[in-house]
């Protein structure tokens, strides 16, 4: 599934090739993505894109009509081609610009979204978000006071988008390991230090991945086709058997929260 970093590298591909550009149609060749597509959409029709920016998974595209918000799922991918190309198997929606230019939305397994919100207003998939990982709203100050008496596993919590946006399981393992604390340690248990080192840790690793293009496991691509590049830099994801990068211990696997965890029992203290 992309993630919060391949999210933004797919914002920061198409942007450059949408802001300040018209949309002048679009066309849905399925009528229901995870949800049903709205037909309000066709409202943005003869309107400019003013920008793009990106809330937890979600992508806003903003215009005066209102703005357009996608939802990549678990396979969706965004491209930018002449809108000439004739579609292939899995294209669901068409924006087509008036450059003749079209964003292409791909999504094998149809779990993504595209939706609507009328101008100056939000959506509901945006009411119970938590702060964005890499603002100055999530610090460890932040993260101290709402782990108080939750006994919760520290890994589940830094991936409650309740709590913070976009720590998927991948950059969950990753900033855990970096930061020296088991994924099963009780959130409560964690002191001030412990979350300030976790809260950078996370803000790194989701910035490296960002800088690398993502991390391509099976479906995610860039923009542009190429691959994301983040795998190449992960240090236990995945690894359950080889020997930790720090201390040689053989990495274990456990499933915390029906998902994969990946860690070093000597390395990273409970």
């Amino acid at each position: 599934m992309p993630e919060l970093p391949e999210v933004e590298v797919s914002r920061m591909g198409i942007s450059p090739h949408l802001i300040g550009e018209t949309i002048q149609s679009f066309t849905f060749r399925t009528p229901k993505l995870r949800w049903e597509i709205p037909q309000e959409l066709k409202q943005l029709e003869g309107q400019a894109i003013k920008s793009i920016s990106r809330r937890a998974k979600y992508l806003v595209l903003e215009t005066d009509a209102g703005n357009a918000i996608v939802h990549l799922g678990m396979s969706g991918s965004l491209r930018v081609l002449d809108a000439e190309l004739p579609p292939s198997k899995h294209d669901h929606v068409d924006l087509k610009l008036t450059n003749g230019k079209v964003l292409r939305y791909n999504d094998p397994r149809r779990f993504g979204a595209w939706l609507f919100a009328p101008v100056g207003e939000s959506h509901s998939v945006f009411d119970n978000c938590g702060p964005e990982p890499l603002t100055d709203d999530f610090n460890a100050q932040y993260m101290f006071e709402k782990a108080k008496n939750k006994r919760v596993a520290v890994k589940q919590f830094i991936m409650d988008n309740k709590i913070v946006v976009g720590v998927g399981n991948i950059y969950a393992n990753e900033s855990l390991f970096s930061a020296h604390i088991h994924p099963l340690k009780p959130t409560m248990s964690l002191s001030i230090g412990q979350w300030e080192v976790l809260v950078d840790d996370i803000k790194a690793v989701l910035a490296t991945a960002i800088k690398q293009g993502g991390t391509t496991l099976k479906d995610f691509a860039q923009a542009d086709g190429k691959p994301g590049y983040f795998a190449q830099e992960l240090q236990v994801y995945g690894k359950a058997g080889e020997n930790c990068p720090n201390c040689e211990t053989a990495l274990e696997e456990q499933k915390i929260g029906q998902r994969n965890t990946f860690f070093c029992n000597q390395c990273q203290s409970l």
